[in-house]
């Protein structure tokens, strides 16, 4: 930029100390948005500047501006959805990505980036008890890596029927039969609506009182499905409860199939992997064909970071590659791109590898398992009060709960908790019934946060 006004380095210095400010005040910040997005946009919106403004008059208008619609997920009391926050190398790591610029398609576009990639990869099947042959990508998140894994799950079935799905499109392919169970997570749904499989077609298999799948009724499934192709998605960690799909049982059943590919969608619940006293969680996890999980909920990455793993190298390449004169590419190193959906894109693996060295092996293990214990000391200050009750076993990292046996009183018990500030976490509808649904996910978070948070939930439903 010409202007004289312009110092790089004034700039970003302004710009550090307006995210350590934000960054101090999450212990003590109002936990959910305080401004909704209509306020915050009529501040922002004045006519498109015909000159160059200065660019630290605009980096601080836009903090101010923007302040009342943060929300605090950062934080150690945001417990909703599934959401970690940032861990401080992977966080410096992530702001390092955006000075460095690179473009992480193809190997010369940036070596880094495919170093850091291939690196990370390799530790994350490590942690996550993946065989170390398999195939992986860096992904936006679990939802594509979904799309990823099932899309290479797609070439191989219908390539031992000789069909070139990649070339021919699903016009006259063999049917695919897709199985998955009741309680699937919506982003499978979308992966399948993507791919042309359909959201709608898929074989539902019933799930127990946890939302896992029945493993008879999985196993008559693929048994009835023999003359067909066969996906089967299964779930470690469902997104209410936290239960685990039997993915030995599964896999049996897989195995018993002449033609058939088996996805783990393991979105966080994959991160019991990492702890022994959790691992019978995801036994026979190494069976399966591909893997998707996320590194921006459990790991604490930052967003937007996802991976995926497939057992087979040379379809996965298949289902994702592109060709064009244009692309270089060296033949010798790893292209990151030709394992994702995506071409250009921000360099994801630096944030990862930073995490991961960070932490080493035993932080990965502290992490995850003190969230579980600290999702049993919620449970327990909620069960000591009456009228609560916890609808799931609490083995892993989500609590569900409700308060009497009214829809409306839980609805009213989420929303003054929100309004409060003090914590933040949503709802759901488990089994017909509304309930609050607490996920305890962020690396920051102690005993004192749950502490305060339980009283706060009290509080809101005396």
């Amino acid at each position: 930029m010409a202007d004289a006004r312009y110092d790089l380095a004034a700039l970003l210095r302004k710009t550090a100390d307006l995210a350590v400010a934000y960054l101090s005040s999450l212990p003590t910040r109002h936990v959910g948005a305080r401004g909704g997005a209509a306020a915050i946009a009529e501040r922002l919106r004045v006519p498109l500047p015909s000159r160059p403004e200065d660019p630290l008059a605009v980096i601080e208008r836009l903090a101010r501006e923007l302040d009342p619609g943060l929300v605090a997920s950062a934080g150690p009391r945001y417990f909703g959805f599934v959401v970690g926050g940032a861990l401080p190398a992977s966080l410096a790591a992530d702001w390092l990505t955006a000075a460095w610029g690179q473009n992480a398609a193809m190997h010369v576009m940036s070596p880094a980036a495919a170093a850091a990639e291939d690196v990370a990869g390799a530790w994350m099947k490590e942690l996550l008890g993946i065989p170390a042959e398999t195939s992986h990508g860096i992904t936006t998140g679990a939802g594509l890596a979904n799309a990823v894994g099932i899309a290479t799950g797609r070439h191989v079935v219908l390539d031992k029927l000789g069909w070139d799905v990649e070339a021919r499109g699903l016009y006259g392919a063999p049917e695919i039969e897709v199985i998955a169970g009741d309680e699937a997570h919506a982003t499978l749904l979308t992966a399948l609506q993507y791919l042309g499989l359909g959201r709608d077609r898929v074989t539902r298999v019933a799930t127990d009182g946890q939302g896992c799948i029945r493993a008879e009724p999985l196993a008559q499934a693929v048994h009835a499905a023999a003359s067909k192709p066969v996906i089967v998605a299964a779930q470690a960690g469902n997104v209410n409860t936290g239960g685990f799909d039997p993915l030995s049982a599964i896999a049996d059943a897989v195995d018993a199939h002449p033609n058939a590919w088996l996805h783990v969608d393991g979105a966080f619940g994959l991160w019991a992997s990492a702890v022994p006293r959790l691992r019978h969680l995801v036994g026979g996890v190494e069976r399966a064909d591909s893997w998707s999980t996320d590194s921006h909920k459990w790991l604490n990455v930052g967003y937007d970071s996802g991976f995926v793993a497939t057992r087979d190298p040379v379809a996965h390449r298949a289902a994702m590659a592109a060709t064009a004169p244009y692309l270089i590419q060296s033949g010798e190193n790893r292209e990151p791109s030709e394992w994702v959906l995506d071409s250009s894109r921000r360099a994801r693996g630096f944030a990862l590898y930073a995490a991961l060295r960070s932490l080493g092996r035993d932080g990965v293990r502290d992490l995850v398992e003190r969230c579980c214990t600290l999702a049993l000391r919620m449970k327990r200050h909620l069960t000591a009060a009456p009228g609560v009750t916890v609808l799931n076993e609490v083995n892993l990292n989500q609590v569900l709960v409700r308060f009497g046996d009214d829809d409306a009183r839980t609805r009213a018990v989420i929303e003054r908790v929100q309004t409060e500030g003090v914590a933040w976490m949503g709802g759901t509808v488990w089994r017909g019934k509304a309930a609050m649904r607490i996920s305890v996910s962020n690396w920051a978070t102690t005993e004192e946060d749950i502490d305060r948070t339980a009283e706060a939930i009290l509080r809101a439903a005396r």
